[in-house]
């Protein structure tokens, strides 16, 4: 991820189609011409792993299936707990295999409609849950070498709770983090930073002008005194945090696309 900063190559976001997409073909179609044009623009696709609780197919399964090209400097896949065993082995695999080597590992929010790892199936006996940290650690062990990993941190959690939980993910074997959508100037964020100073850190910044979607997916209840400007936002996190990286969510690629080529300069 240190590349990504030296060269300034955001990490934008796109979601797979849900599998019980109305419009699939349209939806896998839109999916593929989002990636292609990420990678034509030299930017780096962070594929998203059942975002929002939302069954949906796999990034491996995609780019396999419509051969999309696979540069490893361009590529970030998403990568909960909440999958069976076998289909975490065939992702991890698929990625190997496509030379996908950066993955967010996430501890994922469930549903009823979606399986999770159980301890035994990472070979952990002594805990009651699989989360991140034991992922990060399956991943390490079973393919070393093969795989930079990365973490999510959370702004909107409680501060001691929330660096215990990095500080575990870290010793785990992470090289890089990811934080929640960031709004401003954020202590927590300049807390981290201070922290650890030796690992990159990729500022999220939240693309839409919906600040409830933003709220329903933190879990915190976010009210601003003006209309939020994406791009604005934006600036204003180049400006606070040069430094660091950037990963954009929910980029419109209508009206937005075009705007970013000049927001990090």
């Amino acid at each position: 991820m240190i590349h990504h900063i030296n060269n300034k190559i955001y990490l934008i976001e796109i979601l797979p189609p849900k599998q019980d997409s109305e419009k699939l073909e349209l939806d896998l179609e839109k999916f593929c011409n989002r990636y292609k044009k990420l990678i034509d623009s030299g930017y780096c696709i962070s594929v998203t792993d059942n975002a929002m609780r939302n069954l949906s197919f796999q990034g491996t399964e995609i780019i396999e299936e419509f051969q999309l090209p696979v540069i490893p400097e361009q590529v970030v896949l998403h990568l909960s707990t909440f999958h069976r065993k076998d289909d975490l082995d065939n992702i991890l695999s698929i990625s190997l295999k496509k030379g996908i080597k950066y993955i967010l590992v996430i501890s994922g929010d469930g549903s009823a409609r979606l399986p999770k790892l159980r301890p035994v199936d990472l070979g952990f006996a002594d805990i009651d849950s699989v989360t991140s940290v034991e992922l990060i650690s399956y991943i390490g062990r079973e393919y070393p070498g093969s795989f930079r990993p990365g973490v999510a941190f959370n702004p909107y959690e409680p501060e001691e709770h929330e660096f215990e939980k990095l500080e575990r993910k870290i010793k785990a074997g992470a090289t890089f983090i990811i934080t929640q959508p960031v709004l401003g100037k954020d202590n927590m964020i300049d807390k981290l930073i201070k922290k650890y100073p030796k690992t990159p850190v990729i500022i999220e910044a939240w693309m839409s002008k919906k600040i409830h979607l933003l709220s329903e997916a933190i879990g915190y209840e976010i009210s601003l005194e003006d209309e939020y400007d994406p791009i604005v936002n934006l600036k204003t996190l180049h400006d606070l945090y040069s430094e660091c990286g950037f990963y954009l969510a929910l980029l419109g690629f209508k009206k937005q696309f075009d705007l970013i080529k000049d927001t990090w300069t």
